[in-house]
């Protein structure tokens, strides 16, 4: 049956059914003679009509109080929604626009849910005014694209709460929630949301509860933040950057993208202002004495919505009364960082913060010094030579590593949290990775084919034909710095990564072919080690013969020796023991203990290289006294250099009869038997 048009007195329109029997009973207490007014028939049909009352749309029906337009045929707000209703339903209509003061005077409404529609805009909610706690769910409308200012003003006088999430949402303006109290904010699933102006709280009390979830918002506002009690921001991968912890007045729980954000909280223990009066009886008699009714028996909007849809909030989700009395508040954060990322900085102890910058600088001083010499000198380029200057290089780049990871360190100190997304997903922590494995493999590289060279020089010293020339070693050498090139390149590509942990290496071993990777290069490490150790042990057995050195020198050949082997296992065995345990995922360290190892074991050879190498070699020595000469310093001692230059050379003519190049055969000489024989 379908209801006729009522358009009655302003006493009787839209109180319905209930509202026409409470008349009628008072129409009789006050003695007015019902009958006599309306016959029984008309009251009769008042109240059939009030039962149908502000249902007239021919898409739309009324629930008792609720009044629901779930058609496609709905292109408009009905005009005629009773003035009682308490909640409103739109859902999968074809509305646009809903005009001003569509909703005007339902001083009653509690919820209004709008959803699947085809809006452009938020509705005009200003001339509401309802009397009651009102929860405003508006989603899945993907054609609203904007939140003006003051968009929610004069929604209620009570607190409201706000479910905005999944819609086309992309701009949010300032003062947007002015004039509400705002118990919670859902933003989330706006997925082309980028921003939260510094002033969008402007004028609002609250939110209680942010969800920012799904979005591309990369800051939280500067000004707002201070009654948050519930922040989620769950897949929000833009977020990498928290404000100040003390705008974090309220917080209790806190739900991040990234574990590192949790950090912030590990150690931060918010001191509350001011104890909740329940916690002080004498306070809530003074209280109850002081204050009006009104204002004590307030209640959020979400407890008076619990109590009254349970079914769409939960009581464990919407808890406000955390820990009322307890003087000092933990908050709550997920997800906890896990073991490849603590909650530590770069550098996980100050002691390590020291030596990296001074293990750093001396590799770096240390290697340079050797790279100048060696190029800037007016010998003819040997194959030692050449050798020793790709050495001086990959291990100056170590150093330039370290002394990166220290500068970062430094940076984030004490907040790294803040940073440790940037850093890691970033070019950086990239580069960084990159340089590192390029040069510590080009380096183990170099110090194989010097120590196969010395091996090969010596015993095949009289046989001329089988020497290694530069052209050689040149090929030798373009191989190694293509290998180590792709080696350090594979994890950028995907296999293994560099931002794993904070130092950059590539640690990652979720994948089969990332764990192959790691293990492949620990492995090679551990060949090469073995490969130096066995041609330094022929050396020895090959120089001990008295026809090429004295007995007497054989404590010192078998001590330099010792040295070299020493400084190699220092540098690659810690190392590559843990390494290897870890990448079969059997770790016997952390990664804060494995910083130790970064810091004082992996730089060892980058440090040693240049003394052993070169710097005490009497060659190098001439060269930088003879450098030094030019710029006027030194000039005593680079003539004595030269001196035994000229009597070295007069010496080679008087036995051999001819006089070739001194600088050739004398720097071949001693370059490739550095430094058994002139560690002096």
């Amino acid at each position: 049956m379908v209801c006729p048009s009522f358009r009655g007195g302003s006493s009787i329109q839209g109180v319905g059914l209930g509202g026409l029997c409470v008349l009628l009973f008072e129409l009789k207490e006050t003695g007015t003679d019902v009958e006599a007014e309306m016959s029984p028939a008309l009251a009769c049909l008042l109240l059939f009509l009030g039962g149908c009352l502000g249902c007239q749309h021919r898409a739309c029906r009324c629930l008792g109080r609720v009044f629901i337009c779930q058609e496609s045929q709905v292109l408009q707000v009905p005009r005629d929604i009773p003035a009682n209703t308490t909640e409103l339903r739109f859902f999968l209509t074809k509305m646009r626009v809903i005009p001003k003061g569509a909703f005007a005077g339902l001083v009653d409404l509690e919820k209004m849910l709008i959803s699947n529609t085809g809006l452009r805009f938020l509705p005009a909610v200003r001339k509401v005014h309802s009397f009651q706690k009102v929860l405003l769910d508006i989603q899945d409308n993907i054609n609203i694209r904007t939140i003006e200012r003051n968009s929610f003003m004069g929604l209620s006088s009570e607190s409201v709460i706000l479910w905005l999430n999944k819609n086309g949402i992309q701009d949010i303006e300032n003062h947007a929630f002015n004039g509400t109290y705002l118990d919670e904010l859902n933003l989330s699933d706006n997925h082309n949301l980028e921003k939260l102006p510094n002033e969008v709280f402007q004028g609002a009390n609250g939110p209680a509860v942010l969800d920012i979830s799904s979005t591309k918002i990369s800051f939280l506002p500067s000004h707002g933040l201070e009654l948050i009690k519930k922040l989620r921001a769950r897949s929000t991968y833009n977020l990498k950057k928290l404000p100040d912890l003390s705008k974090f007045r309220s917080l209790i729980e806190a739900n991040f993208t990234y574990p590192s954000h949790c950090c912030a909280f590990t150690n931060w223990k918010r001191q509350k202002t001011e104890l909740h009066p329940i916690c002080s009886i004498s306070q809530v008699k003074q209280d109850f004495e002081e204050k009006s009714g009104k204002k004590l028996q307030r209640r959020s909007a979400v407890e008076d919505y619990i109590s009254n849809y349970g079914a769409r909030f939960d009581l464990a989700e919407n808890e406000f009364d955390y820990g009322l009395c307890n003087e000092v508040i933990n908050v709550a954060c997920s997800p906890k960082p896990d073991a490849f990322n603590p909650c530590e900085d770069i550098m996980g102890y100050n002691i390590l913060r020291v030596l990296i910058w001074f293990i750093s600088i001396l590799a770096i001083t240390g290697n340079t010094v050797v790279l100048i010499i060696l190029i800037s000198s007016q010998s003819k380029l040997t194959v030692p030579r050449f050798l020793m200057c790709n050495l001086a290089f990959a291990d100056l780049c170590i150093g330039i590593y370290l002394l990166f990871i220290a500068s970062v360190d430094i940076q984030t100190k004490s907040q790294y949290y803040n940073y440790a997304i940037d850093w890691q997903t970033g070019a950086g922590c990239n580069a960084a990775g990159f340089f590192t494995v390029f040069a510590s493999e080009l380096s183990v590289y170099t110090l194989t084919v010097i120590t196969l060279e010395r091996w090969h020089t010596i015993t095949y010293a009289m046989q001329l034909h089988r020497k290694v020339r530069l052209r050689h070693a040149v090929i030798i050498m373009i191989f190694g710095w293509v290998f180590a090139f792709t080696v350090a390149l594979l994890p950028i590509f995907g296999v293994s990564s560099y931002m794993k942990v904070s130092i950059c290496l590539p640690m990652d071993i979720e994948t089969p072919f990332a764990q192959a990777y790691v293990i492949f290069l620990l492995v090679l490490n551990v060949v090469t080690f073995v490969i130096i150790c066995v041609c330094y042990i022929c050396i020895y057995f090959t120089v001990r013969n008295h026809s090429v050195v004295s007995s007497s020198s054989d404590a010192n050949i078998a001590k330099r020796m010792a040295i070299l082997i020493f400084t190699d296992f220092l540098c690659m065995a810690p190392i590559s023991f843990f390494a290897i345990s870890a990448s079969l995922k059997v770790p016997l360290i952390t990664v804060s203990n494995s910083k130790i190892l970064l810091v004082l074991f992996y730089p060892i050879n980058s440090c040693a290289n240049p003394f052993l190498y070169a710097i005490f070699t009497k060659t190098f020595r001439r060269d930088f006294f003879i450098l030094l000469s030019k710029f006027g310093c030194c000039e005593m001692q680079a003539q004595i250099y030269r001196t035994e230059i000229s009597s070295s050379a007069h010496t080679f003519h008087t036995r051999n009869g001819h006089c070739p190049p001194a600088s050739k055969n004398n720097d071949d000489a001693i370059y490739s038997s550095v430094p058994l024989n002139h560690l002096n």
